[in-house]
């Protein structure tokens, strides 16, 4: 239950698993429907959890959220209150390991009867497909997954966008189309 939350926000918010661990209720701006994305939760395997700074420089950002996205927060918080700010605790009511929380991952997917090549990551592709889909920009889905240039969503996502055949047959058929006669 307390995993579920943490699940969910990232399938709304493409954070990676390090910056969804590390969010903190100060990060998240309910009014502005925002997540400040400025450190992470480092699980190093000897020593106490810490926060560091995001995978690069690109990946700090802030990520516009859908109200759904806010409303799973709101009920979490409500249910499981922060622990020194941090939103995502173990039943312990400290900071998730990374290697915990993967293992409860894991651990649904099996039970769930998903192949083992489904992760965590698949949350974060999960995000950016919703966003292409949608027909957001390649710039937008840029910023909202904190990636250092487009080039680098593109090589990522480009398989998702639809076929643009249709439409650059359209702009040509509008000046020409009706020039052919019989």
């Amino acid at each position: 239950a307390r995993a579920r939350a943490a699940v969910l926000f990232a399938a709304g918010s493409g954070l990676r698993m390090g910056e969804v661990l590390g969010v903190t209720v100060d990060r998240v701006d309910f009014l502005r429907r925002t997540v400040r994305v400025d450190r992470q939760m480092i699980t190093p395997s000897h020593g106490e959890p810490h926060f560091g700074p995001p995978k690069t420089p690109s990946s700090r950002r802030t990520v516009p959220l859908a109200q759904v996205t806010l409303d799973v927060l709101a009920v979490h918080l409500a249910r499981f209150p922060a622990v020194d700010g941090l939103v995502f605790t173990s039943s312990q009511r400290q900071p998730w390991r990374r290697g915990t929380f993967a293992e409860l991952v894991r651990s649904a997917r099996e039970a769930a009867g998903l192949p083992a090549s489904v992760t965590f990551h698949d949350l974060r592709h999960h995000y950016a497909s919703a966003l292409i889909a949608a027909g957001c920009s390649i710039k937008a889905v840029q910023e909202a997954l904190g990636h250092k240039n487009a080039s680098e969503t593109l090589d990522t996502y480009s398989h998702l966008f639809p076929s643009d055949e249709d439409r650059v047959r359209e702009p040509v058929e509008a000046l020409h189309g009706s020039s052919v006669s019989p």
